[in-house]
């Protein structure tokens, strides 16, 4: 279904680009703002949205888990549904991360696919995955009309441009990048990659990548990627698992022959709603349409807490993480 919104902030949102107050010392800091969020502003993660990707245990012997959320509709989906048939044919079992680029990215898929220390032969894929066109890395839609349904749109200084778009902001839990054609008024918009982004792998263009090969974000958001890339989904837990790995000293990260056993093997990834109930994961995000996380997103912006001497008027998109907390228990 095509789905409209409105460029146009709502009032409660715009006044945020109101020229600053004076700096209140004992203003709230962020984490603050979140920790008194209601608990109907936390909207839960279905088991289908999570991966769990279970890793080979540390050499002191430790368990590592990865929970990745995947993207909602409208974005990436045929890749997501690829991801999907990927994990249930449980061809992920047995994969390594093959590549470790500082400050860049952690890249994880077969280690004798497009893999320049492979040394056999590829992992036949399963049948059923979908091929995705370019055109796919983005969403457009129309101009909004009265009675669509709205997609809230929001910007913390929405007189401010983002330099990698026209404008950027969050929609649905997720940071987005967009573009307004003035002739049409359709709108292009885009996932962006901050920190902690799942992408896809893949080869030169045309080639998209099937899910086979992914990666995460690990350091400054490689924003130049927005829109070359197919964004997939974000890791919501066990980061600390990836972003720690030994760097590969091969090209662009990649671990040389010598340097096999720094691979780290993936022992499985599954679809969480596929586990038994007892061992799926429970996470929420802070509602991106809150007024909890407007104040949040504000906070983050103009920092006014005691540590903080000149608020900076401003953040890029990617210093605004969408707060995600495990679920409390009933």
């Amino acid at each position: 279904m095509i789905r409209s919104f409105p460029l146009a902030l709502p009032a409660a949102l715009a006044a945020l680009a109101l020229p600053l107050p004076a700096i209140a010392q004992d203003a709230p800091s962020p984490n603050q703002i979140v920790a008194e969020a209601n608990a109907e502003e936390w909207v839960k993660i279905a088991p289908e949205d999570l991966l769990v990707m279970t890793l080979a245990p540390d050499r002191d012997g430790n368990a590592r888990e990865v929970v990745i959320q995947l993207m909602p509709e409208p974005f990436s989906q045929g890749w997501v549904a690829n991801i999907r048939t990927l994990a249930r044919a449980g061809w992920y079992d047995g994969i390594s991360v093959n590549r470790v680029q500082d400050n860049y990215v952690v890249q994880w898929g077969d280690p004798n696919y497009d893999n320049p220390e492979a040394e056999g032969a590829a992992k036949p894929l399963p049948e059923g995955l979908r091929v995705m066109e370019e055109s796919e890395y983005v969403d457009v839609v129309r101009a909004a009309e009265p009675g669509d349904d709205q997609i809230v749109l929001w910007h913390p200084r929405p007189d401010l441009h983002d330099i990698y778009a026209q404008s950027a902001t969050f929609a649905k839990g997720w940071p987005i990048a967009f573009e307004t054609t003035p002739d049409t008024k359709a709108v292009t918009r885009w996932p962006i990659h901050c920190y902690g982004m799942v992408g896809v792998g893949r080869g030169m263009s045309p080639d998209t990548g099937s899910g086979a090969e992914l990666y995460t974000v690990i350091g400054h958001a490689p924003r130049h990627l927005d829109r070359n890339i197919a964004l997939v989904g974000r890791v919501v837990s066990g980061m600390e698992h990836l972003s720690s790995l030994p760097r590969g000293s091969g090209a662009l990260g990649f671990y040389t022959s010598e340097e096999a056993d720094e691979r780290t093997p993936i022992l499985s990834i599954r679809v969480a709603s596929d586990l038994p109930t007892a061992e799926q994961p429970e996470f929420e995000y802070l509602s991106t349409e809150s007024e909890t996380f407007a104040r949040y997103a504000e906070a983050r912006a103009n920092r006014r807490d005691p540590f903080f001497i000149v608020p900076a008027g401003g953040a890029d998109i990617c210093n605004i993480p969408v707060p995600i907390r495990a679920a409390p228990a009933d």
